[in-house]
């Protein structure tokens, strides 16, 4: 027996016993690359002219918006119907089912882009208000990452909200990708939300924030700890911050546990929070403080 016949018989021995939890299945999987596309179409749908054809018109608009939308109903309603055969319990008997669900649950969601649209439209104004550096609502839109990532965001906490299983988080996770802004797609947020920067920013699933909302690069707004069932396997309970609406929060502070943060309030960089605050807080690090180092010492 070669080197290689014995490598793939290691591979391959025991493998359901051993390996349940990688899937050898003749239905196949949802594909990133469909979601990709998809994404780029409602890119398209959302913000004509900055992606998909450049040079739609107010003559052309509804040609191009019918093309993307007809464009997007196909990729879309396969993925749904993809992902729902990829759940444990699907069987190949429920398919004709499965492809009807997936069709309405692609009609419904197509439903929700007006809304999408105008909270992404107030998103763009937060970053441009926000920026001195931005010269126009365009460049915000055609460069900054920021709305790249919450536009993900949005389609896909409009999927997450009716249900759909796995393509909101393949969804949120291509903008982690692009951008390295994470953003569950379980979180609630309002409109007028403004990122600037955004690197390293990470929202988790049952956070809430409201409108005006400004985040900088590196803040987190995660969980502090968790509850644990009688398995081991920790258990899905808010755990993560509320932010009410005018907040701002400096670059690299967490905000960690289900706390709130009350209206008004400026979080400083470099912040670690784990309790409430009142509404028109100032929470600020303390000062530096100066010491030598001799003798080799280090800190």
């Amino acid at each position: 027996m070669s080197d290689i016949q014995k490598t793939v018989l290691a591979l391959t021995e025991n493998h359901f016993n051993n390996y349940p939890y990688i899937p050898v299945r003749e239905r196949r999987l949802p594909s990133p690359e469909s979601m990709s596309e998809a994404i780029d179409c409602l890119r398209s749908v959302i913000f004509p002219g900055y992606y998909g054809n450049p040079l739609v018109n107010e003559d052309s608009l509804v040609y191009h918006t019918g093309i993307g939308l007809e464009k997007v109903f196909h990729l879309l309603s396969q993925q749904i119907y993809d992902a729902m055969q990829f759940q444990p319990d699907s069987k190949d008997s429920d398919a004709p089912k499965l492809r009807e669900k997936a069709k309405k649950l692609t009609y419904q969601f197509l439903n929700t882009l007006p809304k999408i649209k105008r909270l992404m439209s107030s998103d763009v104004k937060a970053v441009f208000n926000n920026d001195p550096a931005a010269r126009s609502y365009g460049e915000v839109i055609f460069c900054y990452p920021a709305i790249k990532a919450v536009t993900n965001y949005r389609i896909a906490h409009e999927l997450y909200t009716l249900k759909v299983p796995l393509i909101p988080r393949i969804i949120t996770e291509l903008a982690h990708a692009e951008t390295g802004i994470d953003i569950h797609p379980g979180a609630q947020i309002g409109e007028y939300f403004g990122i600037d920067h955004g690197t390293g920013i990470v929202i988790g699933q049952t956070a809430i924030i409201g409108n005006h909302v400004t985040l900088y690069q590196g803040v987190t707004l995660g969980a502090r700890n968790f509850v644990y069932n009688s398995e081991g396997h920790p258990v899905d309970l808010p755990r993560h911050p509320i932010l009410e609406d005018y907040v701002t929060v400096f670059s690299n502070s967490s905000i960690l546990g289900r706390i709130t943060i009350g209206a008004k309030t400026v979080i400083g960089g470099n912040i670690w929070l784990t309790h409430s605050v009142p509404p028109n807080s100032r929470i600020l690090q303390t000062k530096a403080v100066r010491f030598d180092l001799t003798d080799g010492a280090g800190i």
